[in-house]
């Protein structure tokens, strides 16, 4: 930032700080100084398409496809990352045909791309054809292809081979992608361990009768909490059916704020979070509640209340509640083993560290129940909890259920949530564009003889079921 303050027009400065803008999720700055770099060198291919990035961080899909297919037109195979962003873009709009061809024209373009591969499997849908499945075995075989395109290969022949039936090749490349991915993680289990007990040691029923009537009253957010891969897309796409309600993203607000209230720390140090709550005004709270609701402006299209499905902000209920009192949070539940290897299966674009090893997953799950017990002993009826294989079972008593949570009136709009039109960035996002599915109630049965590591770590989560 400093950099681009003393020297405007050093392009190189800007375009670094546009990309850690970026990636601190800070999207109505990044956008702003995108644009302030392309108008220095407007025919610089590369400056447009980081402005197009960020024009699709903050939902113009219009703009930043008319830059990708401009410039795909121009060099067709020159940029494998060209046509990957552009597929993305188009996958996260529903144009899934569009999405898949240039998905594959990315890897014509650079035959061992791993995440080409990957992004096509992870549309859920797709099925490789044995040309692709041939050339991706000897990509990931081979001495030359580099790491992260083998750890994308990995998964993607993982799906392939899960959706083939053949588990005991899905699960060896499962096994391995993770493997690889875990070696590059600097992810502590224990140490996550201890920062949830804190929320527990501190966030007391007391606590909250102390701090009792603080915040910013708005009614507008609607958080859904949980694990990944536990169905918080599909709620998010039922209640963004809903004509007063906004979906969005997952929004970092929350998580961004713990870690200015917690502090620059090295990760050996104390966390002075969330004691450093008991030592806040009133005023506080209420600014950063406002601070909150003014930020997050940026996504929201004009309904009453819109939705933050950051699932890791089960993590900071007690912050949400001093700054946002009013506002409703969902918990989105699912079978422990189902959650945990759902989570594991998939290759996260960023963070979720934790899903990359079956202990650490299923003591992650397992801290995650104990502290969403707490938050409803000491925050009764807060949490509206919603098992996914409840919504699965019976769909209009689920949702009607969550729609009077919400204090909003029924609409034959949520129970055809999949005829809705909304970008969806989840890799749910071609899932939730059909009916209610079944097939997806049990999918680590098939893989039931690998996951005795998982089992162990939930241990006696896994007999509480459906109350974990």
């Amino acid at each position: 930032e400093s950099a681009v303050e003393f020297e405007p027009d050093n392009r190189f400065a800007r375009f670094d700080y546009i990309h850690v803008l970026y990636r601190r999720q800070k999207y109505s700055e990044s956008l702003e100084q995108a644009r302030i770099l392309l108008a220095l060198e407007p025919d610089n291919p590369d400056y447009k398409i980081t402005y197009a990035n960020q024009c699709v961080a903050t939902d113009d899909y219009d703009t930043a496809l008319e830059i990708y297919d401009n410039l795909a037109d121009q060099s067709v195979n020159k940029r494998p990352g060209l046509h990957l962003v552009r597929g993305h873009a188009l996958k996260t709009i529903g144009g899934l045909e569009d999405a898949i061809e240039s998905y594959r024209r990315s890897y014509r373009a650079r035959p061992d791309f791993g995440d080409a591969y990957w992004s096509l499997a992870n549309l859920k849908t797709y099925r490789f054809t044995n040309t692709e499945v041939t050339t991706m075995r000897e990509a990931e075989k081979a001495t030359t292809t580099a790491l992260d395109d083998r750890i994308h290969l990995c998964f993607a022949l993982g799906k392939h081979f899960e959706d083939d039936q053949g588990f005991e090749i899905s699960a060896d490349y499962y096994l391995r992608g993770n493997a690889l991915k875990k070696d590059e993680q600097r992810y502590d289990a224990r140490r996550m361990s201890e920062r949830l007990a804190l929320q527990q040691e501190f966030c007391s029923r007391d606590f909250f009768a102390t701090n009792s009537g603080v915040g910013y009253k708005a009614p507008d957010p609607i958080f859904i909490v949980g694990l990944p891969r536990a169905g918080s897309t599909l709620l998010e796409q039922i209640l963004a059916s809903h004509s007063q309600v906004d979906g969005t993203l997952e929004l970092p607000n929350i998580i961004s704020l713990a870690e200015r209230l917690n502090g620059r720390r090295r990760i050996q140090d104390e966390s002075r979070y969330p004691a450093i709550l008991g030592k806040l005004a009133a005023e506080d709270f209420k600014k950063f509640g406002e601070k909150y609701i003014a930020d997050t402006q940026i996504h929201r299209k004009g309904a009453a209340f819109f939705i933050d499905k950051m699932p890791n902000n089960f993590r900071h209920i007690a912050l949400i509640h001093l700054i946002l009192p009013n506002a409703k949070i969902i918990d989105a539940r699912r079978h422990p083993m189902a959650c945990c290897f759902s989570g594991f299966k998939q290759l996260f674009a960023s963070g979720q560290e934790f899903t990359y090893g079956l202990q650490e997953i299923g003591t992650y799950y397992k801290d995650y129940v104990e502290l969403m017990d707490h938050w409803d002993r000491v925050l009764p009826g807060k949490v509206l909890r919603v098992q996914y294989e409840d919504v699965v079972a019976d769909l209009e008593t689920q949702v009607r259920r969550v729609l009077d949570y919400c204090e909003l009136p029924f609409e034959e709009a949520c129970l055809e949530f999949h005829q809705t039109e909304r970008s969806v960035r989840t890799p749910s996002s071609e899932q939730v564009r059909q009916p209610i599915y079944t097939s997806g109630l049990e999918p680590w049965r098939p893989f039931e003889p690998y996951l005795d590591p998982l089992k162990e770590a939930l241990g006696p989560i896994l007999t509480r079921y459906p109350i974990a």
